[in-house]
């Protein structure tokens, strides 16, 4: 079995974790790590967990946990794992970091984004961007894996194969992108009531949004050069899921004629046929949340416009899932060669 501990284990992403986890049947989780609720028993906080989970929640003791743990995941805010991460605690378990300090190869690109310093950028160069679907063979043999984000999954798996196929031109793109208000945290923000959500959708992080980076840094390397792309996220009225639509400039063919549907759709399936958790649609078929609920699925499709030359591109996945809590699992299953979809294979929930 493996031994995995979670840091951060009361936070929606952390939450995520042990429901899939759980139900893992290769895995035993060993440490419930929480600050606000240490020595509370974790099916007190979270009800669906009654008698389900009987341990009680434990500090964030990154040193202790890795002479118990084989994998640590840390669903915790920027800054935390990038404070504490040291060699001994890398030689004794390997990491799984949901949050974003060691997505970005360049420190001062970090540094500008998120506002903070850099407490380790000895591991950037190491760590490795854990989109399993692109980076599959380098993360079964890393240490220190840097979980994507959510918006940055949906975002990257929607546009990734037109830009690695060169169809498109990638400093036209253009990613609107919807987020449930899950995927801003359970701590209590004004913004984030019931009064302020509901009913309501708003743009934020205009021209400014953290995750802009990380995905032109991944956007970059299909694209073999620096890119620059347009990214506007959106808080909806619901629980769970990202929903991208994104737009881009289609390349004209050395005859002067633009690619159509066929050769689009053809680039999706030459990245994706036999990918399990990368879903594409039928033609004319858009992605929808509800279709991804619960789930390690993302599902795409796209639409040429030849009236204006470019292409419409779509994706929607769960954000605590395939752009959190079973990525991460994704990503221990690829480290520790097992099947990449054990614990993976929930059907979606709807209604």
């Amino acid at each position: 079995m493996i031994r995995a501990g979670i840091i951060g284990a009361t936070g929606y992403a952390g939450a995520e974790l042990v429901r899939i986890l759980t139900a893992h049947r290769e895995t035993e989780i060993v440490w419930y790590g929480s600050r606000s609720y240490i020595e509370q028993a974790y099916g007190d906080i979270y009800r669906n967990m009654f008698e389900i989970v009987e341990a009680s929640c434990l500090d964030d003791n990154l040193e202790e946990l890795a002479d118990r743990a084989d994998v640590i995941f840390t669903a915790t805010p920027q800054g935390y794992l990038a404070s504490v991460l040291n060699d001994r605690i890398l030689e004794k378990a390997k990491i799984v970091d949901l949050s974003a300090d060691y997505r970005l190869k360049d420190v001062h690109v970090y540094e500008s984004w998120y506002g903070i310093s850099h407490g380790s950028p000895q591991y950037l160069a190491e760590a490795v961007y854990g989109l399993c679907e692109l980076n599959r063979e380098e993360i079964k043999k890393a240490r220190l894996v840097a979980n994507p984000g959510c918006y940055t999954t949906c975002s990257i798996v929607t546009a990734w194969p037109l830009v690695k196929a060169g169809l498109i031109d990638p400093d036209t793109l253009i990613v609107d992108a919807k987020s449930g208000t899950s995927g801003a945290g359970r701590g209590a923000k004004t913004a984030n009531l019931f009064c302020e959500v509901n009913e309501n959708m708003k743009a934020y992080g205009v021209a400014s949004h953290r995750h802009t980076p990380e995905i032109e840094q991944q956007l970059g390397y299909g694209a073999g050069r620096p890119v620059t792309v347009s990214f506007t996220p959106h808080l909806a009225p619901m629980n769970r899921g990202i929903l991208v639509t994104a737009y881009a400039s289609l390349r004209r063919k050395a005859d002067g004629s633009l690619p159509g549907d066929d050769e689009i759709r053809a680039a999706y399936h030459t990245c994706y046929e036999d990918e399990t958790f990368i879903r594409i649609l039928p033609e004319n078929i858009c992605p929808e949340t509800r279709w991804v609920e619960g789930s390690n699925y993302v599902d795409v499709n796209c639409k040429t416009d030849p009236r204006t030359g470019r292409v419409i591109m779509m994706g929607a996945l769960d954000n605590l899932v395939k752009g959190a809590a079973g990525q991460a699992v994704q990503n221990m299953n690829l480290l520790f060669g097992l099947p990449e979809s054990e614990g993976l294979s929930m059907v979606p929930v709807f209604p």
